[in-house]
């Protein structure tokens, strides 16, 4: 020890300088390398927050694009069965009027069996497309006082006196 003392003695005011920058690093890396952190203007809890916030934006981008998704597959089904209900009622209006063009009745006035033949189409057709004009309302729940169902049409209630 007595010979480094005048070493120190001898160092100029920049070497003391050097060796207290030398001295805070090693103590940086020793203390950092047991795990100590030094954060004084708190960069990591900055860094924590924006991962935090990137990461709800990013699952509520997700959310919405699941949910846009399933819209469209909603969408796309619905026009699916549109579609096949068109298909469905062209083929019943393309039977009946083959069967109305080749029947032997076709070119008399119009008998009852005839009458009926056009009938079951109608209703077929209501059967598959009930919101057609032309076919009959469907019932609606009663309100109070009422019968258990009531047509569409009769909306209005009798007058009781």
């Amino acid at each position: 020890m007595i010979g480094l003392s005048p070493v120190l003695r001898s160092l100029a005011p920049i070497s003391w300088l050097a060796l207290g920058v030398f001295v805070l690093a090693v103590a940086a890396v020793v203390f950092g390398g047991l795990g100590f952190r030094w954060d004084p203007f708190d960069l990591d809890r900055r860094r924590l927050s924006r991962a935090e916030a990137s990461l709800t934006a990013a699952t509520q981008q997700a959310a919405a694009r699941t949910a846009e998704a399933e819209g469209q597959a909603g969408q796309v089904a619905r026009l699916d069965a549109a579609v096949q209900s068109a298909v469905t009622l062209e083929r019943a209006t393309a039977r009946s009027i083959q069967t109305a063009r080749t029947a032997d009745d076709s070119f008399l006035p119009l008998p009852a069996d005839r009458a009926d033949r056009l009938r079951h189409h109608d209703r077929e057709l209501c059967r598959i497309a009930p919101d057609l004009v032309g076919c009959p309302a469907a019932p609606l729940p009663a309100g109070d006082g009422e019968p258990a169902l009531r047509v569409a049409s009769s909306s209005r209630r009798p007058d009781p006196g």
